[in-house]
């Protein structure tokens, strides 16, 4: 899942600062969690920023950047391809194991 994007971010704390609305209600206006305001505001708090948390963790990723370059010609080329198509486009054009 992505992150919320900073603007959003930035107009939750704005209306919590302009005290329009109660944490419950706040979620609910940004169609947010509870517990993402509740985050939020405490991340604001301590460390005067609402810059999501650099992503940590997770699994690597299983292509390489020469790898991601194929695959995004390949899309341009049919954008409709099918994972399968893909995978079978990419192996015609370059003799690596996709994982």
């Amino acid at each position: 899942m992505k992150a919320y994007s900073t603007d959003l971010r930035q107009k939750i704390i704005d209306a919590h600062n302009n005290e329009q609305g109660s944490q419950r209600q706040l979620a609910k206006r940004f169609s947010v969690s509870l517990s993402f305001v509740q985050s939020l505001l405490k991340r604001f708090r301590f460390y005067g920023t609402v810059e999501a948390k650099p992503h940590s963790g997770g699994q690597s990723a299983k292509l390489n950047s020469e790898q991601m370059a194929l695959v995004a010609l390949l899309l341009e080329e049919d954008n409709d391809a099918t994972l399968v198509e893909l995978c079978d486009c990419a192996e015609r054009r370059r003799p690596w194991r996709i994982a």
